[in-house]
């Protein structure tokens, strides 16, 4: 498969496919007192919220697959239950719910716009999943740091009390290759030559010597081999990918195959950006980042006319579930985003900025710069 090959017509997100089996089970009953149980991040099971009782969920079982770009139409589809969708018309995401719960608010941006609708039978099942760790507890105390570490904010931030946490499961791809790099460019060597110029002092002008940096260009050429192991591509359009990128990467070596009971309690979101489109996404990452570590080949102080040629082979693709918490608070009639990292716990998001705070400190600055230069002006 080469840079440039399209995606096979069978691939395509609308072509008719047999449904896969679907479980009876959906809700996942508790075997002590028949409530639902839901994913307990804290105990890594299942847990009960009316009688306390656990059901372990082995992560062990089953194998990931990663299959090749022509192999789409024998992916799985659907998540694997009768869930229940909800799309919010202010972000247009759309995320499912693996139980009977409702929602009234949009997990990602807080809007209360959110339709009922059916989920999307044809989805690409998620093949593995990183499932949710950190707990709802460990959500508010590290919210809570974040806010009282912030710079240039307002003090009532921290008074904050009412806020909207949601466990979210967030879609992306990840493509894996082989990738055969031929550059050429012109290498550039510097060398220094002296030369008289003139120089004009109390009047006089005199010829005096300087050193003058000049380039020496000679034609280069080489070629490299790079693999690329579980290159993430965002497929989220609930979840801006700058905030999502801000939290820190997520150890792909950990996705486990997937299984709907990690959902039990939490919301989905169905992928906004398809195969095809992520395949795209995909290929435009690469050939960046062979631009960049090709011009790392080049010899020579500088380079100029630098040109990349790519062939990528052996492409396989999976799709994965990554967790997240989405909060939302309200500050000044404003609602705020902020995503928690569903496996380490960290926290980074939007808030407003106190400018008052902001024209101190551009104050201070001036007087410290007005006092060294009085300091100076004195020795």
């Amino acid at each position: 498969m080469s840079a440039n090959d399209e995606l096979p017509d069978s691939q395509a997100p609308d072509e008719a496919q047999s449904d896969p089996p679907q479980p009876t089970q959906v809700d996942f009953p508790c075997g002590e007192c028949g409530a639902k149980l839901t994913w307990d991040p804290d105990t890594d099971a299942l847990s009960c919220g009316h009688c306390g009782a656990k059901r372990a969920v082995p992560r062990a079982d089953g194998q990931i697959v990663e299959r090749a770009l022509e192999d789409a139409g024998a992916a799985a589809r659907g998540l694997g239950g009768e869930q229940r969708a909800l799309r919010c018309s202010n972000c247009a995401a759309t995320v499912e719910l693996a139980d009977a719960r409702t929602a009234t608010l949009c997990p990602f941006c807080g809007s209360a716009s959110v339709l009922p609708q059916a989920a999307n039978r044809n989805l690409i099942r998620p093949e593995s999943i990183l499932p949710l760790d950190v707990g709802r507890a460990s959500v508010e105390q590290n919210f809570r740091r974040w806010l009282a570490g912030l710079w240039f904010r307002p003090n009532a931030l921290k008074a904050v009390r009412s806020f909207e946490a949601v466990g979210v499961y967030v879609p992306y791809w990840t493509f894996d290759a082989r990738v055969h790099s031929q550059w050429s460019a012109d290498a550039g060597y510097y060398y220094y030559v002296t030369v008289m110029v003139p120089v004009t002092r109390n009047g006089r002008t005199t010829l005096q010597p300087r050193q003058v940096r000049k380039i020496r260009w000679v034609p280069a050429w080489g070629e490299r081999d790079d693999r690329y192991d579980d290159l993430l591509i965002h497929a989220s359009r609930g979840v801006s990918p700058e905030l999502a990128r801000a939290l820190g990467p997520y150890d792909t070596k950990q996705l486990v195959p997937y299984r709907p009971e990690y959902l039990a309690g939490f919301v989905a979101e169905e992928y906004q950006l398809d195969l095809e489109g992520a395949w795209n996404a995909a290929r435009e990452e690469i050939a960046a980042l062979q631009r960049q570590r090709c011009s790392g080949d080049v010899p020579g102080d500088t380079q100029r006319n630098l040109r990349v040629h790519n062939e990528i082979e052996d492409v396989r693709w999976k799709h994965v579930l990554l967790p997240m918490w989405s909060l939302s608070y309200r500050f000044n009639g404003k609602s705020w985003p902020v995503l928690v990292h569903g496996v380490t716990g960290k926290v980074h998001g939007r808030a407003p900025l106190s400018w008052a705070k902001i024209l101190l400190a551009v104050l201070a600055a001036l007087a410290l710069v007005a006092l060294v230069v009085a300091i100076a002006a004195q020795t």
